[in-house]
């Protein structure tokens, strides 16, 4: 089970004991654990930036350069790094329409 999380580039199951003679095992739906980002090499901006999405669902460069405080052209060399990394998903053409929402959400 493990093997095919690492496959899959999930994040491991953990492991609980009930009783004795019982565990349960825990799949984690959200990929995007510290671990994994890490892994990534995610920067501090990007990781306040993904857990903003968490809680609202989206963000656009405005937001992210609001919430940052960085430029932006930083804003969105960060951005697009996250697309290449397969973090985020980016919605709408390039200009005002465009949002970033995490992948696979």
């Amino acid at each position: 089970m493990i093997e095919q999380c690492r496959q899959q580039g999930l994040p491991e199951p953990n492991f609980i004991s009930i009783r004795k003679e019982e565990f349960r095992a825990i799949l984690s739906r959200d990929i995007f654990t510290d671990d994994y980002l890490n892994k990534l090499g995610v920067n501090e901006r990007q990781i306040k930036a993904i857990e903003y999405i968490r809680k609202i669902g989206q963000i656009n460069n405005t937001r992210y350069q609001e919430l940052t405080n960085v430029s932006k052209p930083t804003a969105t060399r960060d951005l697009q790094e996250l697309i290449k990394k397969s973090v985020l998903q980016k919605s709408g053409v390039t200009g005002k329409g465009t949002s970033y929402r995490l992948k696979g959400s």
